[in-house]
């Protein structure tokens, strides 16, 4: 008989985090890659911060920045960060990301992106710390379909699966209506306690969805969506406003 030996969560989270370096390190060292034709910056204000229905951050503003590069070749670096001071304590997200885009035709398109997440000065949301794959087919920048799978960098676990759909349909030379909707995997299981031991709850996914308003003009842009999710609040008890606003400012 054998025994049955588990990787450590010191060990677990090793792999994780070499996997993100080695995928973000071959990203970079394609040819053509490195070197953007072209960079934008965004600086905004949100109300909250919510990531596929679960609150991030509390309500209250959030300030984030963005720099982003692309080339001529389809590819797009960029790196982003989001912080927040108030009401309980600080908050901080930080995000990097490449991706690669296909054009099939005047209307369709297809990418492939990587992610990587992570929560500085946050011990209790290490937890959804990820690296993160996926691929999205694009409709003349009005209907987006996308498929990814996030691995945690700590307490490993198998991959979470989520499927995005989102629609941005002009209604004006300004205004359009915005929408999304989705399905996802919980990145941690929500859970309860009974007698002093801690089980697993809940169907193992949940959805969650927004609808409102965006308006553009020129590098300016506001967005009001109502924020909708189908989903148990544990472990963290946040919830998520109603509304998310946004206010952003392109470079």
């Amino acid at each position: 008989m054998t025994a049955d030996i588990q990787p450590s969560p010191d060990v677990r989270e090793g792999t994780a985090a070499r996997r993100a370096f080695l995928l973000f390190a071959a990203l970079a060292a394609l040819p053509g890659a490195a070197i953007a034709d072209d960079w934008t910056a965004t600086v905004a204000v949100s109300s909250q911060l919510v990531d596929r229905g679960i609150p991030v951050s509390a309500p209250g503003p959030v300030v984030q920045g963005a720099v982003n590069g692309f080339t001529s070749s389809g590819w797009s670096f960029g790196a982003s960060a989001s912080y927040q001071t108030k009401p309980i304590g600080r908050f901080s997200e930080a995000l990097l990301q490449g991706a690669k885009a296909w054009r099939i035709d005047d209307d369709w398109q297809v990418q492939a992106a990587a992610l990587y997440y992570r929560y500085p000065n946050n011990p209790a949301w290490r937890a959804f710390e990820r690296v993160e794959l996926g691929g999205t087919v694009i409709f003349r920048d009005v209907l987006t379909v996308g498929l990814s799978a996030a691995e945690r960098l700590h307490g490993g676990g198998s991959p979470r699966a989520a499927l995005d759909v989102g629609l941005r349909w002009p209604l004006t030379d300004h205004l359009s209506l915005a929408a999304g909707a989705g399905v996802a995997r919980y990145l941690v299981t929500p859970y309860h306690y009974y007698d002093g031991q801690r089980y697993g709850t809940g169907s193992g996914h949940y959805t969650y969805g927004n609808a409102g308003l965006a308006w553009s003009d020129g590098a300016w842009r506001v967005e009001l969506l109502r924020v909708m999710a189908d989903r148990d609040r544990r472990p963290f008890e946040r919830e998520a406003s109603p509304w998310l606003a946004t206010v952003a400012r392109s470079f």
